[in-house]
């Protein structure tokens, strides 16, 4: 018996595409910001958990220095 589990990002990939090949026509607005201003899974797919807790935790930070000074 094959014993293989699929990860969740081989998971979520393959979901992604089914999606793309099924709704092609509705995905191309989509398809053309994505590839303007890049996407958020494909930063945080290369950031890993470290870097996306960091770029959380900056804009927290960002946010409560925002509301102290400005309210």
């Amino acid at each position: 018996m094959n014993d293989y589990k699929e990860e969740p990002a081989e998971i979520r990939e393959r979901l992604r595409q089914k999606e793309l090949k099924n709704h092609p026509t509705s995905n191309l607005a989509d398809s053309i910001n994505r590839t303007q201003n890049g996407s958020l899974i494909d930063l945080v797919g290369g950031l890993g958990w470290k870097g996306t807790g960091i770029i959380l935790a900056i804009l927290i930070v960002g946010f409560i220095i925002y509301k102290v000074f400005f309210n």
